[in-house]
């Protein structure tokens, strides 16, 4: 069984289908059909809702906006589902919901319940009027009638002067009804033919997935998800790894990070940025804030896209993963995982326990860069990362590497060996451009031409080099599309 809170009711589900959605189950199970389906992708933002769950020290909640129809009901297990049927309270409108219509944000409609949401979680979040941090809020949701300015309005509006609401009223029963209903063991969700698993240690993980090595793990589900609702596939046995806090855990050491492959992406932004200034800027290009809030940088590896963002950018920080399976544990080079398109070295019954990422180091110079057709809420066409230590003029260590340029997240050899032991200037970068490619030959789709990638990765190369040289006309990631 699993229980969870919809808004403010208790909901405990055992005989449910495991592949059912959070959209499908407002929508069909409880009747609750303001959340709607746009895309069933996670691209539009029209299904967004908010969860909210306990914080680390149990005294106060964290609210995130979640695109309904990539998330599976087994992952609400402990917390608190916030539909927009639940703003509007005792015949009043919640002053998101006013916003949006005292400044016209809402024509059809249609989007404007997942635009409510967002802009909850956004008031909930900050502490005032900030347009970056709305258009990152915003950015996972579309609008086909509307334009923005008014929904940014909106956004300033509810967050400049925010009015306490009922959630805050009922902060202090809502944090004591969820800690009565922590799991305390492995939650099921069982339909008969269909089941999903929820386990809440490491060590419980490991003995489910040896017992059933048929099993799909399920962290955020964002890539997992599409398989039931853009391909109609059926899951018959899922394991929810998103209650296992070992694996959510991010550990700083003297020498490296230590971060547990559930950790959400919105989550892994602070360390990783601290460490690393252009991998932060890149995270906040990865997809939309409800993704992010989702998605685990685990699931980012595991699932072995060729075009997955933050799979480069860890090779060339020379990142290793930790695999387990059932009490055995190894250490892997992450660039060593991946072996070709959607095939990895991990073996039967064995998972991403989590991934080592080597703190930052005076000596070396690390940049990354994402080129796409959109800014933000888009996928890679070509992302490059360049990770170089150069000693009186002389590249003394190099570690290059790409997505979007082969079947496989790639280190370019041919690249690094024509820059290793050379001096670092035009010459030497010219031959190095020249060698990618020897690394690779990319594929045409319909994001880029091979011609054009090709032609991008020696680009975005040059462009790391004049950074270098002038450090006063550099331009971030998130400046480059």
């Amino acid at each position: 069984m699993i229980q969870f809170l919809v808004n403010q009711e208790l909901r405990n589900e055992h005989a449910l289908d495991p592949n059912m959605t959070v959209l499908q189950y407002l929508r069909e199970h409880l009747g609750k059909s303001g959340t709607k389906e746009g895309c069933a992708s996670g691209d539009c933002g029209a299904c967004t809702v908010v969860v909210g769950e306990l914080e680390e020290d149990g005294q106060s909640l964290r609210y995130r906006s979640l695109n309904s129809c990539l998330t599976f009901v087994s992952s609400l297990h402990g917390k608190q589902l916030i539909s927009v049927e639940g703003l509007k309270h005792q015949g009043e409108l919640h002053s998101v919901q006013k916003a949006m219509a005292d400044c016209h944000g809402s024509q059809c409609g249609f989007c404007t319940p997942g635009f409510v949401m967002s802009l909850f979680a956004l008031q909930k979040n900050s502490n005032g009027a900030d347009t970056q941090q709305a258009q990152e809020a915003l950015a996972g949701n579309l609008c086909r009638c509307t334009g923005y300015r008014p929904i940014l309005a909106a956004a300033e509006q509810s967050c400049a002067t925010p009015c306490r609401d009922q959630f805050d009223a009922q902060q202090a029963q809502t944090i004591a009804r969820l800690k009565a209903i922590a799991p305390s063991e492995t939650g099921e969700l069982n339909s008969g033919d269909k089941r999903c698993l929820v386990p809440l240690t490491v060590a419980d993980l490991a003995d489910l997935y040896s017992s059933h090595p048929e099993a799909r793990l399920l962290a955020g589900g964002t890539d997992l998800a599409l398989e039931v609702t853009q391909f109609h596939k059926t899951l018959p046995v899922m394991i929810y790894v998103g209650n296992v806090a070992e694996l959510k855990r991010i550990d700083k050491t003297a020498t490296h990070l230590e971060i547990g492959a559930a950790t959400p992406l919105t989550d892994c932004y602070g360390a990783l940025s601290d460490e690393y200034p252009d991998f932060g800027a890149l995270l906040h290009r990865f997809a939309s804030l409800q993704i992010r809030n989702q998605g685990t940088l685990g699931g980012n590896i595991g699932n072995a896209s060729p075009i997955g963002d933050s799979p480069p950018l860890l090779i060339a920080l020379d990142a290793q993963v930790v695999l387990r399976q059932g009490q055995r544990q190894r250490v892997l080079p992450l660039e060593d995982y991946f072996i070709d398109y959607r095939i990895t070295a991990r073996q039967d019954s064995e998972f991403i326990e989590k991934i080592i990422v080597p703190r930052a180091s005076n000596d070396w110079t690390f940049r990354a860069y994402k080129v796409s057709k959109r800014l933000d809420d888009d996928i890679s066409a070509v992302c490059a990362a360049f990770n170089l230590s150069i000693e009186n003029g002389v590249v003394s260590g190099v570690r290059i590497a790409f997505g979007g340029m082969a079947a496989i997240p790639k280190r370019a050899r041919a690249c690094e060996a024509a820059l290793r032991g050379k001096p670092w200037n035009q010459a030497t970068l010219e031959r190095a451009c020249q060698a990618l490619g020897e690394d690779f030959s990319p594929l045409s789709d319909f994001r880029a031409s091979k011609e054009y990638r090709l032609l991008t990765a020696q680009n975005l190369l040059r462009k790391y080099f004049i950074e270098l040289q002038s450090p006063h006309i550099e331009t971030r990631v998130t400046d480059y599309v």
